[in-house]
């Protein structure tokens, strides 16, 4: 199909949103104003511009309704205790000797089970700090591990992020989240090496206060918290649930595992009574996803609209690079223009996905690698990420600044893996 709107146009659009977004404007409207201005600047018209852009945010209806029903097996986790009962159980098992390590995994299982990676590092930060103070570790060093260890978790779980791309390719979710599997082994591995480096850059081994805004970090609360079999209930029904295609043959779609898992890790904890209160709380939390990927909708249905895509396509070969190039480096470029995992991995799939098929790509391998592409650059200061992560051990933005090319070299060791994990396949 000849494009409607040219390249010129829609990279204006995206360049106007991330423009919005670092001027405070809400990410749904900026990606939606970015929308309507590159498709006129795209020369495709008003009433062709809003069409695109309608279309693009009707194709996120079933990313959308998966999110949402996810918010019960968040809400669950994180106010059962669940979260911080599994978080608690890995950092006790592996004590102080390898504190940085057991930060590290629990905060990737926590966010694997699908609690979302920001709400994984503050239900972690609290344990975190408590371990940092008693093995004198840095603040900066044990922020790294929970990121480094969230983003390892992250392109593993039943996310939106997971769940949006895996739509886009129209693959199986746990097909998915399986193919990620190594490169999520590969940042671990890179996380405990790199936050262990920091560690001993403290001087004299000391927690470092620099970048510390004055506050004394939280400490763990004595909370009556689940026993491990309760706290784990849930994201195992949800694996075995979803499992069960690739078994058994038998299709659960994650719009009922998800809730589902929600529910049994409500009942498993004797929590029954307050179940309506928990899926609410869950809701809370997945309605700003939701809300934002309806915004990247809209500019992605222009992107998908344009010649961007054979541009780039052309641009690989004139370069002669292989086609499937294109899936990492889209992941990258477009989570860190929107400084979200999710609205990059989202945007990049939904636009490049007909390419990367024409060009023989195979669907499950490109959606893995746009997918940990994604989590290279996407904790840049124009996202809420950045904020919610150095709020949750009190850092100030200079300090928070200067952990970010650790985060990026993660999340590439995490895409050089996949892209390797594609080509032995």
């Amino acid at each position: 199909m000849d494009p409607v709107f040219t390249t010129l146009g829609a990279t204006i659009g995206l360049v106007l949103a991330i423009a919005l977004v670092l001027l405070r404007m809400q990410p749904a409207y900026a990606l939606m104003a970015g929308a309507l201005v590159g498709g006129l600047a795209g020369g495709g018209g008003l009433a062709a511009t809003m069409a695109h852009a309608v279309s693009g945010a009707q194709g996120m209806t079933p990313a959308i309704l998966r999110i949402l029903a996810s918010g019960v097996l968040a809400g669950a986790l994180i106010k059962t205790g669940s979260a911080e009962r599994i978080a608690r159980a890995i950092v006790d098992t592996l004590g102080q000797r390898f504190a940085l390590a057991a930060v590290a995994l629990a905060t990737l299982v926590v966010c694997a089970v699908g609690v979302f990676i920001d709400i994984s590092v503050i239900t972690v930060a609290p344990i975190a700090l408590a371990v940092a103070r008693r093995a004198h570790i840095s603040v900066p060093a044990i922020l790294l591990a929970m990121i480094g260890g969230g983003k390892a978790g992250n392109i593993i779980s039943p996310n939106p992020n997971t769940i949006a791309t895996a739509e886009a390719f129209k693959v199986d979710l746990t097909a998915l989240m399986a193919a990620n599997i190594l490169p999520a082994l590969a940042a671990l591995a890179a996380t405990v090496l790199l936050a262990g480096w920091l560690a001993k850059r403290a001087e004299n081994g000391r927690v470092e206060e620099v970048g510390v805004e004055g506050q004394t970090p939280a400490t763990p609360t004595d909370l009556q918290l689940p026993p491990l079999w309760a706290a784990l209930a849930g994201p195992v029904a949800v694996v075995a649930l979803l499992a069960l295609r690739p078994i058994a043959g038998v299709t659960i779609d994650p719009f009922l595992a998800l809730p589902l898992g929600g529910i049994v890790a409500i009942a498993t904890t004797g929590n029954l009574r307050n179940g309506f209160a928990f899926a609410e709380f869950g809701l809370s939390k997945v309605v700003g996803v939701a809300i934002l990927l309806l915004g990247t909708g809209t500019i992605a249905g222009i992107i998908k609209a344009s010649a961007l895509q054979g541009d780039v396509v052309a641009l690989l070969n004139a370069a002669h690079l292989p086609a499937f190039v294109l899936a990492p480096v889209s992941g990258v470029l477009m989570a860190g223009a929107t400084a979200s995992t999710t609205a990059g991995a989202t945007i990049a799939a939904q636009t490049f996905s007909p390419a990367l098929a024409e060009a023989g790509v195979a669907a499950l391998g490109a959606a893995a690698m746009i997918h940990a592409g994604a989590t290279v650059v996407d904790s840049l200061p124009h996202g809420s990420f950045f904020h919610a992560t150095g709020g949750a051990v009190f850092m100030d933005i200079r300090a928070r600044l200067r952990l970010i090319p650790f985060e990026a070299a993660i999340g590439l060791v995490s895409t050089l893996t996949s892209v390797a994990v594609y080509l032995v396949r």
